[in-house]
Formats: C-alpha cells, sequence, structure tokens
C-alpha cells in the first residue's frame, strides 16, 4: 500500500499542539519552572523516557520525585510523578528538550526528540510486520504503546479476504469473549427461541464482540476488529479526550488492520454509534490511507457548544457525568475485564495499568473553562475540521438524543471534501440509529463503500434483528430488505444511491396507531438539504394575553410577562430512572412536568388554520429585562393538540450573558460564539434582545393544534440534560417583553416539501422522544 503523508489534517493538529503549551490554557502537566539549568554534574538519568508528538512520558522514578522539562538551559515545566513512578508531559512543541530531577544528586538525560507528526509517522513495515488473528491481542503503535484488541472473523484467514469495519473508543470494545445470549434469555424465552440451540447455530453469538455496533457489523458477515483506546482497558498508555496521541494511535490502528491479508480492498470501514461514532470523525480527520469509509452515528456537531456546554451553560446531567463515568472505568482495572485477563497471565495487560495515574481529570479540565476557548474548542469541534475528512460518510442521528443531543444535523454541510456524504435523522432518541431501518440503511452503505459490492441482504442479520429490536426497543421488528440489491454491478448501483438526495428523513417515528412508540416512521422523505431549499421563517409575536399573533405588536405600554428564576428546574428531567436504556423502549414512562407557578412564561397560539409543517432550528427572539447582571434563559416548544394533549416538540437555552451572536446566525439559527470577548453582563432592569436556539427538530401542527412556548430557567424539558447555572441569580426575575419596542417572537422554519404524511393526529404517547401530557392553561404574571 502506498504510504502517504499527513495534509491539512497534519497542519490542524501541529498548530494545535504548538498553540496550547501554556498553562493557564489549562492542558499543562506540570507548572511553569523557574530552576537553574541543569547542572554540569549532573548524573546520568536512572529513568526511562519515550516521546511521540507533542508528549514525553517519563516512566521508572522513584515515586513522587519532582522532575522538570528543559527546553535548552530553561525550565519549562515542573512535575512530579505518580506512586507508580511516571509523569507524562504534555502539548508540547516539536524540538529536543532534556527531562531533570530538581534538587541534590541531580540526574538528567541527554537530548530527546519530540517529533512533529509527519516525523513521527512510521515505515509501512511497521503496519506490514503486525499479524492480527482470530481474538484477543495487541497493536503496536508509533510510540510503542500495545493497544488492547479482539478481532473476530467471518471464517478461517485463508477463507478470505473480508469486508472489515474497526470500532475504537474508551468503552470495552477490546473485551473478549462476551455472551450475547446470557443478557438476552429473557428476550428468547419470550420469542420461544432456545439460546443453547442458537449458540449451536452461530457460536460467535457466545463468543462476540463486547460493543453493539461491532456485534451487528459481525451479524451482516463482516469482520470486526475492536480497539480500546489508549488508557483504557487492557491498552497501554493515558486517557485524555481525543488528544494528539489518541488521534494518531487511530491512524495507526486502521493502517495495521488495512494490511492484514484477510482484508478486502486492503481498506477498512469504521462503525459505532455515541462514543465510537465521535471517535470516527476524529480518526478520519488524520487521513489514513487504509480507511475507507466511517459510518459515524449519535454525534455532536461541537464537543463543546452543541453537548459540553450548549448555549455556554454547562450540561452536568449527560456531558460531565458522562466524562467523569469514563474517567472512573479508565483507571487502574476499571472496566472489570482487565483483571480477569491479568489472572489469565496477561502480563501486557497487568503492565499497562501502570500508566493510569496520569490519567487527564477531562472533568476538571472543562470546568476550567466559562467561556468557548477557540485554540482548543476547535481542535474538539467536528464543524471545524470537517474538511479534513477524505472518504465516503454516511451520518445519523436523533432530535430527541437525550444524550449527544439534536445538534448533528449542523453538520450536514461540514464535509466538503467527502466524496460521498449520506445523512439520516428522524425524532427518536440515541440508540434509534440501531433501528431496524437504520440497520438496513447501514448495511447498504457498508457493502457499497466498504464491501464495494452490490448490496445484499444479511440472513444472520435478518435472523438476529428481531431479537436486537425486543432486546433494544421492547418490540420485535424485522429488519427490512436493503437497497439497491437489483443493479448488475456495484458501480451502477454507486452511481444510483449517489444520485439519490442526500437527506432522509424518517417522518413520525413512533407515530403508527397499532406500533404507537416503535422505531418506525409513518414516512421517508429524501431531501437535497438541511434545512431543506424552501425553507422559510414564520414567525410568532407575543402578546399581553399570552398568546402568539403572526402580526407585530402595536401597543407601546411597556407590557411584558415575567418569571422568577427557579434554580431546581436545572435538575429537574422528564424522565427519573436508574435504567438509562429505558428510554430505548416503546413508550418510556416520561414524567413531564408542568412548569412550576411563577416560574415560567407560557404563550399559545390560536388553532391553526391549516398544517404548518417544520424541518430545522427555530429562534426565540426574546426581549429580556434582568434583574441580575446575568440571565440563563430555557426555551420549551411544544405543540397543543385538538384532542386535549400537548407533546414537546424540542428545547434550547442561553446564558444571557452570551448572547453576542456569531457571524454564521441566520434568522432561524442564533448561533453563538461563546468567546470570553463577546461576553456582556445583562443590563439590570432594562430590556435587551437574547436569541436563544431552539435546537433542531421536525414536526407537523395539523390544522387546529396550537403552537406553545415556555420561557423558563434552563431544565426540566430533557430527559438527562441538567445544568450548571451562573451564579448571581438567586432571587432574580426576568421580564419578557411584548410590545412595539420589545417585540418578542418565536421563529419557525416552514417547509412545503414534505407532503403526503398521515392527517390523523399519531398516538400520544407514541413518538419517539417526544413526551406527551395533558394540555393545562397556565396563568402568567404581568409586569407592574
Amino acid at each position: 500500500m502506498v504510504h502517504r503523508r499527513f495534509t491539512v489534517a497534519s497542519l490542524v493538529l501541529i498548530l494545535f499542539a504548538g498553540a496550547c503549551t501554556s498553562t493557564d490554557e489549562g492542558l499543562s502537566a506540570g507548572e511553569p519552572a523557574d530552576f537553574d539549568p541543569i547542572s554540569s554534574d549532573a548524573g546520568e538519568a536512572t529513568f526511562d523516557v519515550e516521546t511521540t508528538a507533542t508528549q514525553i512520558t517519563v516512566t521508572g522514578t522513584e515515586p513522587e520525585t519532582e522532575i522538570a522539562l528543559y527546553d535548552g538551559d530553561e525550565a519549562t515545566e515542573v512535575g512530579t510523578s505518580d506512586t507508580e513512578g511516571a509523569l507524562i508531559f504534555r502539548e508540547l512543541d516539536a524540538g529536543n528538550y532534556r527531562v531533570a530531577t530538581t534538587g541534590d544528586d541531580q540526574v538528567a538525560t541527554d537530548e530527546v526528540n519530540v517529533p512533529t507528526i509527519e516525523e513521527s509517522l512510521p515505515e509501512q513495515s511497521t503496519y506490514d510486520g503486525q499479524v492480527l488473528e482470530q481474538g484477543y491481542q495487541y497493536i503496536t503503535t508509533r510510540d510503542g504503546t500495545q493497544l488492547a484488541v479482539s478481532v473476530f472473523l467471518p471464517g478461517p484467514p485463508e477463507d478470505g479476504p473480508y469486508p472489515t469495519v474497526v470500532e475504537y473508543s474508551g468503552y470495552d470494545p477490546a473485551k473478549p469473549g462476551t455472551n450475547l445470549l446470557e443478557d438476552a434469555e429473557d428476550t428468547l424465552e419470550n420469542m420461544g427461541i432456545s439460546s443453547g440451540a442458537l449458540c449451536q447455530t452461530l457460536a460467535w453469538l457466545c463468543d462476540a464482540p463486547a460493543q453493539p455496533g461491532s456485534t451487528i457489523a459481525r451479524a451482516m458477515d463482516y469482520a470486526v476488529v475492536a480497539v480500546n483506546v489508549r488508557g483504557t482497558g487492557c491498552s497501554g498508555g493515558a486517557y485524555d479526550f481525543f488528544d494528539v496521541p489518541q488521534l494518531l494511535d487511530g491512524y495507526d490502528v486502521i493502517e495495521t488492520v488495512a494490511a492484514q491479508p484477510w482484508v478486502k480492498h486492503g481498506k477498512v470501514g469504521m462503525v459505532g454509534l455515541s462514543y465510537p461514532g465521535i471517535s470516527q470523525l476524529f480518526v478520519a480527520r488524520t487521513q489514513p490511507p487504509g480507511l475507507a469509509a466511517i459510518t459515524p452515528q449519535s454525534v455532536t456537531d461541537d464537543t463543546v457548544r452543541g453537548l459540553l456546554a450548549p448555549g455556554g451553560i454547562f450540561n452536568e446531567g449527560f456531558a460531565l457525568s458522562w466524562t467523569d463515568e469514563v474517567l472512573e472505568k479508565a483507571e487502574p482495572l476499571g472496566q472489570g475485564w482487565e483483571e480477569d485477563r491479568i489472572e489469565d497471565g496477561d502480563e501486557v495487560c497487568a503492565e499497562n495499568q501502570k500508566l493510569r495515574g496520569q490519567n487527564v481529570d477531562v472533568v476538571e479540565k472543562a470546568l476550567d473553562y466559562t467561556y468557548y476557548p477557540p485554540k482548543i474548542g476547535d481542535f474538539y469541534n467536528p464543524s471545524v475540521f470537517g474538511s479534513d475528512i477524505e472518504v465516503p460518510l454516511m451520518l445519523t442521528g436523533a432530535f430527541g438524543d437525550e444524550q449527544t443531543g439534536p445538534r448533528f444535523s449542523h453538520l450536514f454541510d461540514k464535509f466538503p471534501n467527502s466524496p460521498v456524504t449520506k445523512f439520516g435523522m428522524w425524532n427518536g432518541v440515541h440508540a434509534d440509529g440501531f433501528s431496524p431501518q437504520g440497520l438496513a440503511e447501514l448495511k447498504t452503505f457498508l457493502d457499497l463503500y466498504v464491501n464495494q459490492e452490490v448490496p445484499t441482504d444479511s440472513p444472520i442479520l435478518s435472523l438476529l434483528g428481531p431479537i436486537i429490536s425486543e432486546d433494544t426497543f421492547g418490540v420485535a421488528l424485522p429488519i427490512p430488505a436493503v437497497r439497491y440489491s437489483d443493479f448488475a454491478t456495484v458501480s451502477e448501483a454507486q452511481a444510483a444511491y449517489e444520485a439519490e438526495p442526500d437527506v432522509r428523513l424518517v417522518w413520525q417515528s413512533g407515530g403508527i396507531p397499532d406500533q404507537a412508540g416503535a422505531p418506525v416512521g409513518t414516512n421517508t422523505y429524501f431531501l437535497d438539504s438541511w434545512p431543506p431549499s424552501d425553507t422559510e421563517a414564520q414567525a410568532f409575536y407575543l402578546t399581553n394575553d399570552a398568546s402568539m399573533v403572526s402580526a407585530e405588536p402595536t401597543n407601546d405600554d411597556g407590557a411584558a410577562s415575567s418569571f422568577n428564576f427557579d434554580e431546581e428546574l436545572a435538575s429537574t428531567v422528564t424522565l427519573e430512572t436508574d435504567n438509562t436504556s429505558d428510554i430505548f423502549k416503546t413508550l418510556p414512562d416520561y414524567d413531564w412536568r408542568q412548569e412550576p407557578e411563577g416560574s415560567a412564561a407560557v404563550f399559545v397560539s390560536e388553532p391553526l388554520e391549516e398544517d404548518l409543517v417544520m424541518f430545522g432550528p427555530a429562534s426565540a427572539d426574546l426581549w429580556i429585562r434582568s434583574s441580575a447582571a446575568e440571565a440563563d434563559i430555557g426555551v420549551t416548544l411544544s405543540e397543543v393538540r385538538p384532542d386535549g394533549k400537548e407533546t414537546l416538540i424540542q428545547s434550547g437555552h442561553t446564558r444571557g450573558t452570551l448572547r453576542k451572536l456569531d457571524e454564521a446566525e441566520t434568522e432561524l439559527w442564533p448561533a453563538h460564539r461563546g468567546y470570553e470577548e463577546d461576553a456582556e453582563p445583562m443590563p439590570v432592569g432594562e430590556f435587551t434582545e437574547v436569541r436563544v436556539e431552539v435546537m433542531p427538530f421536525a414536526h407537523v401542527l395539523r390544522a387546529d393544534s396550537r403552537v406553545r412556548m415556555s420561557v423558563h430557567t434552563p431544565g426540566g424539558d430533557r430527559p438527562r440534560w441538567t445544568y450548571i447555572l451562573s451564579e448571581g441569580q438567586d432571587g432574580a426575575v426576568f421580564d419578557v417583553g411584548h410590545s412595539v419596542a420589545t417585540p418578542s417572537r418565536l421563529v419557525l422554519p416552514t417547509t412545503e416539501l414534505i407532503s403526503g404524511y398521515p392527517q390523523e393526529l399519531p398516538p400520544c404517547p407514541g413518538l419517539r422522544g417526544q413526551p406527551c401530557r395533558e394540555f393545562a392553561e397556565y396563568t402568567n404574571t404581568p409586569t407592574d
């Protein structure tokens, strides 16, 4: 295989590595050092030093030894080794360094070189020389780190080559020997299937991949290579969230797997939903030549502004808690299966636990920032680096995703250099990419661009599909036939597939009356763009009588409705459960509560005369008068149905001090930069406009329905997201203006390209990811 050098991606990484070395960015391994140059009498270092792009790893010191990093005669950083005698200096510029102890009896290394990313790229023989076989083993990356790997082949290597995919994350993908049937005993029994008989028929199910993306790919008859990122499971190294070495590891994994003789076409795809979906974007940006295509599912458009701190407000309920869970499992023996490996004699796994004291506390790192730090944030932002991805891509997500959120659709125009881009979207929740229709589309794409064959139905997937559906969603659904299977050649099938509009919208998932809540849509639409090309902004202006109308206000009385700051809303969710997978079932037990009295300003339109189809983000353009210098504002959009039910459509929130808009803003998308230079206190006692993004959605308001908007403290309208609110708002009162001078309004994205959907209201509850409740009138508090 011809090996090419990094292009744009390498420049991004190199710029990042050079821009983030200072401790005020919160990324340095040690504190700035003020030490004399290394003594001419310093002894030879008794510890070991390894380098890779952007990092120096020190091992073998006495525990808690103070170590300094020297750039020439200047000590640039100092740190203390952990109880295992290890210390990592991170985010270093390329160049020569020395490492030395401090104090008396100083010892020091000779110069060691931190290479550029291009210099770190090994010879092709590094990849060709590694042999991967069925079962558990390790891949050695360019800096010598050994990553835990499990390989699952459809048959003997000599019977290949096989179409192959990689799953790469910090969960437990490399965990060997998972018996999938143990956890599905009840499901199988309910379906009248013997687990013993199934295990005899499909033996790999009793020695299967640990992660669902890998299992599904194996059921599609693909070879699967499942890899734990550095610092997790039995993999070596220390964990950080997609730091440069982890990205370079991903490159090395792809090239090592692609070099195996049993890999078809010498190229591999990537699979996975959520964390392993996000990792695909980061690996693909490094442009490994052996990567054929990626299929990220349930991801975010912007790690910071779309997930970690949307609207400038920290997402404690999911983003920070998930990050903390990953960190806990990255501790020595943290995932549980490592101990079994070590007890069975795996010395590599045991040795690999010794750098875990150098794992980065990603939560602490995140909380260091009140504002969006562009030098760092842009590195983690797929909307920024999407142009570095140059392989076919299929990306999907759900508007009601309780984990990674609904902003994935902002990525749809961010891959200009990908030769094929296909996007799938629907109302629903985090796991809905594994719905039967989703799996059929995944198989179609993988067959076309990884297997490079005309798509075919998988007998194994067809057999297992209803079991997967029953176990995940609580209802047994068959896998639909793959599309484009009737073409004579793959080139003809690819041409037809690529001629199809890129955006696939599954409409009203869960809305079929006799399948209420099941992940099946009433319609599927194919569109050339998102939002649709005919999208128009339709405004509803708030009124004194708590209504919303199309006409701008004419009253000049300074009227407004007020609500009180309510800290409890920030920790209120719509689904209280100890089992986070409960939300995947057909009809979760949502508890979507009415806003407490005095804690919201609510506005409801008159019944609509005709259907209003909405698809895209929306904007709540609010004139807010705050009694405090801050105002964390949340908005909930819902449908009041003519049958007395109310269905949640979408929500959004914004920190008032970060209300300044980005140049990318539109009438329907109030994009905020969140930079420190943009921050401006709310003018106490004066009205100012605060535009709140209502995150993307797809919904129809049928004739006689009404649209409802609630303005309140953020919270109470999502299943898992809760928030860390800004201080200084206790006792605050916020007024929402609705007069000539303060024309607050809701601006909705309307389209006429979506039609032919059922005219009857969907079951309520039913629509996936959209809780339903009895509608109740709400009384606003007018200002004095």
